[in-house]
C-alpha cells in the first residue's frame, strides 16, 4: 500500500524525542508523530506514553514535498465523551451575524447598555476613525483646499484627544490641582 494521506499503518517506534516519536513504516520509510498527535489528553512528557520498540497504529496526515511524513495516533483513538457544561453564556455562537446584522447579538459586545441610559458598557468595541468621502477639489483655490485640510486635521486631533482622555479616565488636571 502506498503512503498517502489518510492511510493507516502499523509501525514500530524507532526513536523518541521531546517533540515526538519516529515510527518505521512499510517500504523502509520513517514518519514522525508529533507530541500533540499522540493522545486525546495533554501529554507533558512523551516518554510516559511511547517507548522505543512499541508497535503503534498510525494514520498519515501529511506527506511533505521533501518526503517527510507526518503521522497521528490520536486520530485513530475514539473521541472522549464531552462533559456537558451547559449552554454558553450569551447563547450559542456562530460565524454568521444575528438578527440586526450584528455578530454577537448586541452592539456592546454582548452586554446590555448601562443603567441610566449612558450608552454601551466600557468594553464595547473600540471606535475607529473612518475618513470622510473626499470632496472634489477641481475648482477650489489653493487657500480653500488648505483651509479644508486644516479644519479636517483639527477635527481628527480633537477626536483623538477625546478618545485618549476617555481611556485614561478623565481629562487633564493641572499640576496645582493634583494631589502631591
Amino acid at each position: 500500500m502506498a503512503i498517502e494521506v489518510g492511510n493507516v499503518f502499523e509501525g514500530r517506534v524507532t526513536g523518541v524525542k521531546p517533540f515526538g516519536a519516529f515510527v518505521a513504516l512499510p517500504e523502509g520509510r520513517v514518519g514522525m508523530v508529533h507530541i500533540s498527535e499522540v493522545s486525546n489528553e495533554y501529554v507533558q512528557d512523551i516518554n510516559t506514553v511511547l517507548h522505543d520498540g512499541d508497535t503503534v497504529k498510525v494514520q498519515v496526515i501529511q506527506v511533505a514535498p521533501d518526503g517527510k511524513i507526518a503521522l497521528s495516533i490520536k486520530r485513530l483513538l475514539p473521541r472522549p465523551a464531552r462533559t456537558d457544561r451547559g449552554p454558553r453564556p450569551g447563547g450559542p455562537r456562530s460565524g454568521a451575524p444575528r438578527e440586526g446584522g450584528h455578530f454577537g447579538g448586541s452592539r456592546g459586545g454582548g452586554r446590555p447598555p448601562r443603567e441610566g441610559g449612558r450608552g454601551p458598557a466600557r468594553d464595547s468595541a473600540p471606535r475607529v476613525w473612518q475618513p470622510k468621502a473626499p470632496v472634489r477639489s477641481d475648482n477650489m483655490s489653493f487657500e480653500d483646499m488648505m483651509s479644508r485640510f486644516k479644519s479636517q486635521s483639527e477635527e481628527k486631533m480633537a477626536d483623538l484627544d477625546h478618545e485618549t482622555n476617555n481611556r485614561r479616565g478623565g481629562g487633564y488636571a493641572p499640576r496645582s490641582r493634583r494631589g502631591r
